[in-house]
Order: C-alpha cells, then structure tokens, then sequence
C-alpha cells in the first residue's frame, strides 16, 4: 500500500493527464455510490436496533429482509379478512409467532328448554289442493283407515288453512327456539304435498320428541266460535297404542290452553268440550300412531267472520304463538 499523496503512474496508453490530481479523475458513478453507503448503512443499523427491542421471539437475523416481503409481522399477514385495521395494527410479535388458536366450540343452548326437542306439525298443504289424487290414498290409522291427508279448510275470503297452520308453525319455532329447544318442523311447504298422517307422526316419534303439537284452524259453521285442544284417546289397536301417552297430552294440553286463552284473549270452543277448550278424540292418525305426549290444537274457526278476522292478523297470530309456546315451556317446567 502506498504512504505518500503522490499521484500513481499512468497507465499504459492512458490519454490522462499525469499533472492533473488524482482524485480529480474518479467517475461521478463511484463519487454517488460512496456518498450513498453511509445513509443505507446507517438506515439498516437502525432497522436492527427497532427489531432487537422488539421483544420477539424469532431468532435474530444478520441482513434487512428482503425489500420484497412485507414489514407486517406474521400474525398480521396471517390476519383473517373481516379484521379490523386497529386489530391488525395491535397485534403483538409475541401473539404472532403463537399457533392458530383452534375455532370455538358452539356454545351449548341456553334457556329453559335447553337439552329438549319439540316437533311442530303444520297442519295439511297448501299444495293438496292440486294433488287430491295423492293425499286421499288410504292410510292405517291403527283404529281405522283414513285418507293421507286432507287439504283443510279456508276463510270465506279464501285464505288457506294451511298456509295459516305454516305461518303459526314458523312463528312457534322461533319463540320456542329462544328458549333453547331445539324445534323439528314436519314440513315447511317444502314439498308439493303432504306429509301423510302417518308420516307425520313418524316424524316426532322417531325425533324421540319431548312434545308435539299440530297446528290447525277449524271450518264449521259461522256463530261457532273459539279455539280447543284435541286429546289422544286411550286406543290399542294395530299399529296404535297411545297408553303412555294419554296422561302426559292431557297435562301439554291444559297448559297450552290456559295460556293460550290468556295471550289471545280467545275463548275456549262455545261449540264442543263444555267450555273447557279440551277434546278428546280416537280417529285421528297423528295421535293414535305417536308415542310421544301429543296434542292438536284448533285455533279458531275460519268460517266465522270474527274469528277469520283474528286468523288472518299477523298481530293475533304471532299471540298464538307465543301463547302456545307458553304452554309447552310450562308443561317441559320451563
């Protein structure tokens, strides 16, 4: 290495001048790059001096990641989309390096119905009335033989039994829903027609139901007013053995009943069950063939004018509802 400031030896076939300095003659190219180096040495001494007070768990690395990657921590990038930027921004180096906490577990129902299963039975179709072929099959009943299904009746005005038994059937399960049961419907008009009684009861016995209730409205003639609950008779017949049945429907029927009467503001039936609102019956399949405690219930008669007029309230029906979600909550001892 050389100790002296005299300039070095040109070289050979070199056009510079030998008297001009030498420090004259380095290109702009070489005078940028030296002045650069300093700030980017610099600039990557501080990145290492931020990363080191992290407080991350990481190993530590001996060169500036790649320009290409990105500066957020890896908990960050990970950040699942519908985050918000303030979670993003806050999340720790510590968290970042931990694993993916597993997804929760649903959390169990709560309420007073919570652990029980109740089935809803929309009585009948709106689409019988196009399959009257099919729904008059003929079905075992156990004490008897009767049609699949029936198409119900209607208002005087035309609005369908049916589509009032879904629309009560839908408001019931959300009230019964909140109180923690879990809520099997028969159907949801979901098929062109039916189910056929004997399906309908299929469907609570083998939801091992701890109620059912079939949704109805009556058609008799006008000036009949009022709603009841129809009963399982004692029956053991064929298919049919309603004996464990019979003492646990009455009590699910004189608790809707009661509380049905007191939400509605509806009478008991001034037509059948001497003012009680409570009837029993052995010819009807869905009670013969269930093995779980069962009720139907009657909510009005769709031939009187008044009690259409209630029937067709969206107000009175959600009352309905509740009123029998009430009574099934007290008879579970909600």
């Amino acid at each position: 290495m050389r100790n002296d400031n005299s300039p070095p030896p040109p070289e050979s076939g070199s056009s510079i001048d030998p008297h001009r300095p030498w420090f004259t003659r380095r290109s702009t190219l070489v005078v940028g790059v030296a002045a650069l180096a300093p700030a980017a040495l610099a600039g990557w001494v501080l990145t290492q001096a931020f990363a080191a007070g992290s407080g991350s768990d990481g190993p530590s690395h001996s060169a500036p990641p790649p320009a290409s990657h990105s500066t957020l921590s890896a908990g960050q990038r990970d950040a699942k989309p519908g985050s918000t930027a303030g979670e993003s921004a806050t999340t720790s180096p510590s968290a970042s390096t931990s694993s993916p906490a597993a997804a929760p577990a649903p959390a169990p129902a709560k309420g007073p119905l919570a652990g029980r299963t109740v089935v809803v039975d929309p009585g009948h179709n709106a689409g019988n009335f196009e399959h009257t072929e099919e729904i008059d099959q003929q079905v075992d009943i156990g004490t008897n033989r009767k049609e699949c299904d029936t198409t119900g009746t209607t208002t005087n005005a035309g609005y369908k039994e049916a589509d009032f038994t879904l629309d009560v059937s839908l408001r019931l399960r959300t009230a019964l829903e909140a109180q923690g049961a879990r809520v099997v419907l028969t159907h949801q008009a979901d098929r062109p027609w039916g189910p056929c009684i004997t399906e309908r009861a299929r469907i609570g016995n083998e939801a091992k139901a701890d109620a059912v209730v079939s949704v109805h409205a009556d058609g008799v003639s006008a000036g009949n007013r009022g709603f009841h609950i129809i009963l399982p008779a004692k029956v053991k017949s064929g298919a049919a053995d309603t004996a464990k049945i019979v003492e646990p429907s009455r009590r699910l029927g004189e608790r809707i009943a009661g509380n049905f009467a007191r939400t509605t503001g509806s009478a008991p039936a001034n037509y059948l069950g001497s003012g009680t609102g409570l009837v029993v019956r052995d010819d009807l399949g869905g009670l013969n063939l269930s093995t779980q405690p069962k009720v139907f219930i009657e909510c009005g008669n769709m031939r009187d004018a008044k009690d259409a007029a209630q029937l067709t309230s969206p107000e009175w029906r959600q009352k309905a509802a509740q009123g029998i979600a009430d009574g099934i909550v007290g008879f579970l001892g909600g």
